[in-house]
């Protein structure tokens, strides 16, 4: 069992920055496969980007590639996502997720957060 606290989302003009955070509790955090997917108003929500247990695996979404990276400290049951020249299209609720599988399917995680904002103004 996990739980899942996003923190980090603000508004940032565009071409800022902007690093999520996602505490998790529970002891077998590092077992866990992470996500992030994020949902737009009136749109579905979509894969960002995914890192493995240990890390030495990652995917992105393509338009976020050289712009966003996903990085886990498995010490601090903590996963982030540092997202740099951001644009008015990355304006979306940000979720975390964890799973027994890494990828970009919804269905490969079991445990969600509850999310954060993140808002860049066009």
């Amino acid at each position: 069992q996990q739980q899942l606290v996003e923190s980090g989302g603000g508004l940032v003009q565009a071409g800022g920055s902007l690093r999520l955070s996602c505490a998790a509790s529970g002891s077998t955090f590092s077992s866990y496969a992470m996500g992030w997917f994020r949902q737009a108003p009136g749109k579905e929500r979509e894969f960002v980007a995914a890192i493995s247990w240990s890390g030495g695996r990652t995917y992105y979404e393509d338009s976020v590639k050289g712009r966003f990276t996903i990085s886990r400290d498995n010490a601090k049951n903590t996963v982030y996502l540092q997202m740099n020249s951001l644009k008015p299209e990355d304006t979306a609720v940000y979720y975390c997720a964890a799973g027994g599988r890494v990828g970009q399917h919804y269905d490969y995680y079991d445990y969600w957060g509850q999310g954060t904002q993140v808002t860049v103004p066009s």
